[in-house]
């Protein structure tokens, strides 16, 4: 599996170039317009990681893949891209046009924590569809940000980070009403939701983390240093779902990233995922898949 792609890698393959502030330890933006695609040009980009955070305004007909789930773009949408989960987008029209910023964690230090906001979590929504209306909105703002980046103001980036934070309640308010409701004060929802935080924090897969360490629940649990029947429990009553069937659940949605878009063989796959013989694994995917990894690998 290819690691995750850098500031500096973005650069040389966009532009051959480097800002003077990607080789200093301080908080790196920049703004770019999505142009028309040119003739012979690249119309996708490579499925991997990036460890960067993006926000995006496509206008153009589109699929983004994330794991074995694609996402469809009929016409318009604003997406979130961020450092932990690995994407691939396809344009399906020459015509496509829009805007995006990118920026790097150290960009918002001392600004509040960005990755509490559902867009940016693993299990979030991360792509928009937008009608016309709502696609003005969001042009409207990104206008605001490319004016301010040119501006010689001082305090050009505070505002800047305050219109991405609007960009982003933009988002969530575009979601469903029940994924923004939040309980307080459960125990077992905080239970569950430290378990669905470390199980995701494992993932994705590659060269720079190349072997899961939770396998079980009771790993999860010590972990948690709470009972097992305790962390079962919680999870069952937050989830409808036993622990281990989340557990296994993320693991073959893993193994089929790194079927189709990694390297590795099958024993390599089978020891990253936890597994200590490479039949088990096979057993295990073919009781899910209905077929074998080969097989998967070759469909």
């Amino acid at each position: 599996m290819a690691k995750a792609e850098t500031l500096e890698e973005f650069y040389k393959r966009k532009f051959n170039w480097l800002p003077e502030d990607i080789q200093k330890d301080i908080g790196h933006f920049n703004l770019f317009r999505l142009e028309p695609i040119m003739e012979g040009k690249v119309k996708s980009l490579p499925y991997r990681r990036r460890d960067f955070y993006k926000v995006m305004l496509v206008k153009g007909p589109g699929q983004v893949h994330y794991a074995d789930r694609i996402y469809e773009v009929k016409k318009q949408a604003l997406s979130f891209s961020n450092p932990m989960v690995p994407y691939k987008w396809d344009h399906l029209t020459s015509e496509t046009k829009g805007v995006y910023c990118i920026f790097n964690p150290h960009f918002f230090h001392a600004f509040g924590d960005i990755k509490k906001y559902e867009v940016f979590q693993p299990k979030g929504t991360h792509i928009f569809e937008l009608t016309d209306g709502e696609s003005k909105e969001v042009e409207r703002i990104f206008e605001k940000i490319e004016t301010e980046f040119n501006s010689e103001y001082k305090y050009k980036y505070d505002l800047i980070r305050s219109l991405i934070l609007e960009l982003i309640h933009f988002g969530i308010k575009l979601a469903p009403a029940e994924t923004q409701t939040l309980k307080h004060g459960n125990a077992s929802l905080r239970i569950a939701s430290l378990f669905l935080e470390l199980l995701e924090r494992q993932f994705p897969i590659d060269d720079t983390h190349s072997q899961i360490g939770l396998r079980t629940p009771g790993d999860f649990a010590d972990q948690l240093n709470i009972h097992v029947n305790h962390l079962n429990r919680a999870v069952k009553e937050m989830t409808q779902k036993t622990t281990s069937q989340l557990i296994g659940s993320r693991i073959l949605e893993e193994s089929k990233i790194l079927l189709k878009h990694s390297s590795w063989n099958v024993s390599e796959i089978a020891f990253a995922l936890g597994f200590n013989e490479v039949t088990h694994f096979n057993n295990f995917f073919k009781k899910n898949m209905d077929c074998s990894p080969t097989q998967f690998r070759k469909a």
